[in-house]
């Protein structure tokens, strides 16, 4: 201010034959003090007087308060009853700009609705996602909290605590331990702290108190450094970051510094203190003054920055704007008098604060750099904010570096302007710290929020099967398209390779084995069969139905061979109907063998007609049967034939190609089919039994039947609780084992007669025999 008034008064060309000066007030604690004091202002006296002004020199024709938004709301409301213009040195505050009850007040400071838009895109710069809020608890505090939280939770960031700070001074003395606990057993690393100045200033105090060297710490406003003088090697405000207005640098100012000193001020109390403490000068204290002799060229400049900080605050160019915007509507109003001739009699009229309201609300003032500022609150534009760095490391440092700044007006990826590799972050961290209450989740796993708990509060969880997340922190995972399947980590979906029953897979080659070897093992017994052709045992046994069974068993063992290669449309045709039409004949060549028997030994229809049922009867079954087997397979193929499907599912990172049988219902309707032949030639074999045969083969027949129903009916769960490769396994080995047992127990007992023991297949034999049991 003294600055700005020597500034204003050295001017020939603003307010020339004028000179101005300054009181100041001290502001005490408590509203009714504050207007206490207040009061000599406007009586003129050292006490109270309302409506009255008991002194001949006219009034001030300004008032400057703040920093604090409330002292100034207290003053404005008693300086508003006199029209004294009220200037405002704090942060903007909307509730002073309400123009009915703050008519004559004026708010030097920019609006800070930028402000909360700037804090967030800091925290998003950093990913600061969860951080904690020191509010101040007033009217505009309620206001910032609200807007905060909205574009907070419109971000993705979450509030650790909030704090509200009390306006009161000393408040920091009762809250503390409530406070001290917030800050310390809280996870966020980053804290927000929100409010003027002064009472910013005990909480501040308070966390250089509790040595909180951990955390990060955002500010709106700058406080004075040279007020905090503790004996700590290191400084919990060491790496803060403080959002500032921009103004430019005011020429001379360092200078006027530097020359001030007690000789040149001799009023300034507290210069004439500092002189005596670092300067060794004689202090006389009933006068609160020194004597000359002190150190010569002793300067502020030589004093450490940790005692005087030379540099202009935000608040003090403010003091420095408003001081400027006095003059220039003083200025402004003296020529306005000279231009309509408001002079009387040769004396200038009486002054009066009330008549700078015209010129103050509509004028825009330049300062000595030419620096302009809008006094209008409705007219401020939103001002850049510099993001200044606090150093303090060494203890004593004190600097307040600029690291960036934020403009609203800028395009959206150039508001926020940082140079991160300036910032010094708090004491013991090297790098840029992070403040998220959960760690990010990695490819691979999603976010399952904690119940009862804020968004940014998460648990991370693996996806589940067949699904992948490419991006940290995904709510949700992304299924893999049917073709692909995830990769281990679950962040990427694989190429699934094609494959099926091959012949150089084990279980293909294992089938191919058993089945060319059961084709050969039959080809062979068929060759001992036409061998011994004219033996007894194979012409009592009708060797024509043995041949024709020996052949389509050779069939039946060589149709698994179409389950293994490279599924085609004819071979999902022919796999299920050729298998239903061979095992068709085979039962019905078993049921025809043991209804020749039956015929011949229950038939007692005398002469031709009993001759032409035991060779004719079996012709026509082994037809009959097959016919119906042949109906069945037009259905199927009319209906729903078999088509090649894909199964994606059953095998990991595989597509399998198989057969799909179309309907699955022709299907059981052609199991059943077989099992009610498999049954009636069970029945027949086992009413034939016990009927004198010498080589009587109707018990093999009926143990045969047996085992083939056994092996379809355990086939049947096994081939549901199968898939893909192994599925289609099981029906080709149950084809195998089904036709297996034919073989061996019908033909089994005859080869071994045939040709281990060839003297029992003789007629010789056949007689002694019959004679034997007579």
């Amino acid at each position: 201010m003294m600055f700005a008034i020597e500034e204003i008064n050295s001017n020939p060309y603003l307010l020339p034959n004028t000179t101005l000066g300054f009181v100041v007030q001290n502001v005490p604690e408590g509203q009714r003090n504050t207007l206490a004091n207040v009061f000599p202002i406007l009586s003129g006296i050292d006490y109270a007087f309302p409506n009255y002004r008991c002194a001949r020199e006219s009034m001030s024709a300004a008032v400057i308060t703040g920093p604090s938004w409330a002292i100034s709301e207290y003053i404005g409301t008693l300086l508003n009853l006199y029209k004294l213009p009220q200037f405002t040195v704090g942060s903007f505050d909307t509730t002073l700009s309400e123009q009915r009850e703050f008519s004559s007040l004026y708010q030097v400071a920019p609006k800070d609705t930028s402000l909360m838009l700037g804090i967030v895109s800091l925290m998003l710069h950093f990913h600061w996602i969860w951080v904690g809020l020191f509010i101040i608890d007033d009217h505009k505090g309620a206001q910032t909290l609200s807007d905060l939280t909205h574009k907070m939770e419109n971000n993705g960031i979450c509030i650790a605590f909030v704090e509200m700070i009390q306006v009161n001074r000393g408040a920091y003395l009762t809250t503390s331990w409530k406070k001290y606990v917030q800050i310390v057993e809280s996870s966020t690393n980053v804290i927000i702290i929100y409010g003027d100045s002064e009472s910013t200033l005990s909480l501040v105090i308070y966390i250089k108190q509790m040595f909180l060297t951990w955390k990060v710490w955002v500010l709106n406003s700058n406080w004075d450094n040279s007020g905090f003088n503790d004996n700590f090697l290191l400084d919990s405000m060491h790496g803060a970051l403080i959002f500032s207005h921009n103004h430019e640098e005011i020429i001379n100012f360092t200078n006027f510094i530097v020359a001030a000193n007690p000789f040149k001020y001799p009023k300034d109390i507290l210069l004439h203190v500092l002189w005596n403490l670092y300067f060794n000068c004689s202090f006389l204290r009933n006068d609160c003054k020194i004597v000359d002799n002190c150190k010569p060229n002793a300067s502020l400049e030589f004093l450490p920055g940790k005692l005087f900080d030379m540099a202009m605050s935000e608040e003090s160019y403010n003091v420095y704007t408003a001081v400027y915007a006095v003059a220039h509507s003083l200025h402004e109003m003296m020529l306005n008098r000279v231009q309509f001739h408001a002079l009387e009699k040769g004396r200038e009229k009486a002054f009066s604060p009330w008549q700078l309201h015209p010129f103050l609300k509509n004028m825009q003032t330049f300062n000595h750099t030419g620096y302009q500022d809008v006094l209008s609150w409705k007219r401020k534009s939103h001002e850049e904010y510099d993001i200044l760095n606090f150093w303090n490391f060494p203890k004593g440092l004190k600097l307040n570096v600029k690291v960036g700044t934020f403009s609203p007006n800028a395009p959206k990826s150039q508001k926020l302007s940082l140079s991160s590799h300036m910032i010094q972050w708090a004491t013991g961290l090297t790098e840029i710290p992070q403040s998220v209450c959960s760690v990010s989740c990695e490819p691979g796993f999603r976010k399952t929020h904690r119940e009862g708990m804020v968004s940014c509060c998460f648990d991370c969880t693996p996806c589940p099967e067949n699904e992948i997340s490419n991006e940290t922190d995904m709510d949700q995972c992304v299924m893999c398209p049917e073709t692909h399947y995830p990769n281990t980590e679950k962040n990427y979906c694989l190429q699934k390779s094609v494959t099926f029953l091959a012949y150089d897979d084990p279980l293909g080659k294992t089938i191919s084995f058993i089945s060319l070897g059961f084709t050969s093992l039959t080809v062979v017994v068929l060759w001992v069969f036409l061998k011994h052709k004219d033996t007894p045992i194979v012409k009592a046994n009708n060797r024509s139905l043995s041949y024709t069974l020996l052949i389509t068993l050779t069939l039946c063992f060589l149709c698994p061979l179409l389950f293994i290669g490279r599924p085609h449309t004819v071979n999902c045709i022919l796999q299920q109907n050729m298998f239903g039409l061979l095992f068709t004949v085979a039962l019905a060549t078993v049921l025809a063998k043991t209804l020749t028997v039956l015929i011949a030994f229950k038939i007692t229809t005398p002469g031709k007609m009993r001759r032409w049922l035991i060779s004719k009867a079996p012709n026509f079954i082994i037809p009959i049967c097959s016919l119906l087997q042949v109906v069945l397979s037009g259905i199927w193929l009319a209906t729903c034939p078999p088509f090649i499907d894909k199964d994606a599912y059953s095998e990991h990172g595989h597509i399998i190609i198989i057969c799909n049988k179309g309907s699955a219902l022709v299907f059981y309707c052609i199991l059943g089919y077989l099992g009610a032949l498999a049954m009636g030639s069970y029945l027949m074999a086992f009413l034939s039994r016990n009927l004198p045969d010498a080589f009587n083969e109707a018990k093999f027949l009926a143990f045969s039947m047996l085992v083939f129903c056994s092996v379809w009916i355990s086939f049947l769960p096994v081939y549901h609780s199968t898939k893909g490769k192994v599925m289609v396994a099981m029906e080709a080995l149950s084809i195998l084992a089904s036709g297996a047992s034919l073989l061996g127990i019908i033909f089994a007992p005859k080869c071994y007669i045939i040709l281990l023991r060839p003297e029992r297949n003789s007629l010789h034999h056949i007689r002694d025999k019959t004679e034997t049991r007579r």
